[in-house]
C-alpha cells in the first residue's frame, strides 16, 4: 500500500517574505488501539483484549511518570517529556525581575513532547512507498495587517462573549495554525484587550479590559 504527499507551500526562514515547497504526507486516516491490537496480535501469542489493555496500562503509567518529572524513554520508539504552560489568564514574569512572580498554581501541563529514535524512523522510512498526490497545499495569506487583526478579533468580541482559533482563521483569512500562534501572542502581550479562558483543549478567547481601564 503507499502513501500519498503533496507540497506544501512554507515560509522561508532565511529569506523573509518567501516561500518553498516542502514535501508533506497525507494522514488519511487514523488508527486506533483496537486496530494496533488486531495487528500486534497476529504477530504474536497475545490476546487482541491483552494487547489492548497493555497499551493502555502503559499510557497510564508514563502519565505518572512524566507527572512525577520523569521523562519516559520506549527502546527501538523515541523519548517522551512533558511540557509546561502558564494557565489560563496569568501573565509571563519578565526576565529583568518586574512583573508578578509565577508560583506552582500559575503552571500546569500542556502538551507532551516526542523525540523518535533515528532506527526507528529508518524503519518506517524502509517501509514507506510513496506517491504524489493530486494539488498543492499553499499558506493562506491574510489580506489585513497585524494591527487591523487584532481589531477586527476586538469588534468581533464586542458582539460575542468568546471566541476560538477557527473563528479568529475566519475573520482573518488566516491558516488555523497561524491564527492560533497570533491570538496566543496577542493574550500575552499586555494591553490588547485579548485574553485567555479556560485551558488547553478547551481554550477560548475573551475580551479583558486594557492596561488604562477601557474595554
Amino acid at each position: 500500500m503507499s502513501a500519498k504527499y503533496v507540497m506544501q507551500e512554507m515560509v522561508d526562514l532565511n529569506r523573509e517574505g518567501e516561500t518553498l515547497l516542502h514535501p508533506r504526507m497525507v494522514m488519511e486516516r487514523c488508527c486506533g488501539t483496537e486496530e494496533l491490537a488486531r495487528m500486534m496480535a497476529r504477530a504474536s501469542t497475545f490476546g487482541e483484549g491483552e494487547i489492548t489493555g497493555l497499551i493502555r496500562g502503559i499510557g497510564l503509567c508514563m502519565a505518572r511518570l512524566m507527572a512525577d518529572g520523569c521523562s519516559v524513554k520506549l527502546d527501538g520508539i523515541g523519548t517522551f517529556a512533558p511540557s509546561l504552560v502558564l494557565r489560563e489568564d496569568k501573565e509571563r514574569e519578565r526576565p529583568d525581575g518586574t512583573g508578578q512572580r509565577r508560583n506552582a498554581r500559575s503552571v500546569g501541563v500542556g502538551g507532551v513532547n516526542f523525540r523518535a529514535e533515528k532506527a526507528w524512523v529508518a524503519e518506517v522510512d524502509r517501509h514507506c512507498r510513496l506517491e504524489r498526490g493530486t494539488g498543492q497545499r499553499r499558506i493562506n495569506r491574510s489580506g489585513f495587517t497585524p494591527e487591523e487583526r487584532l481589531q477586527l478579533a476586538l469588534r468581533y468580541l464586542e458582539e460575542h462573549p468568546t471566541m476560538n482559533v477557527s473563528a479568529y482563521a475566519a475573520l482573518t483569512g488566516l491558516g488555523r495554525t497561524t491564527a492560533g500562534n497570533e491570538l496566543r501572542r496577542w493574550a500575552n502581550q499586555p494591553g490588547t484587550g485579548i485574553g485567555i479562558q479556560g485551558f488547553g483543549t478547551h481554550r477560548l478567547y475573551v475580551r479583558k479590559p486594557t492596561a488604562d481601564g477601557g474595554e
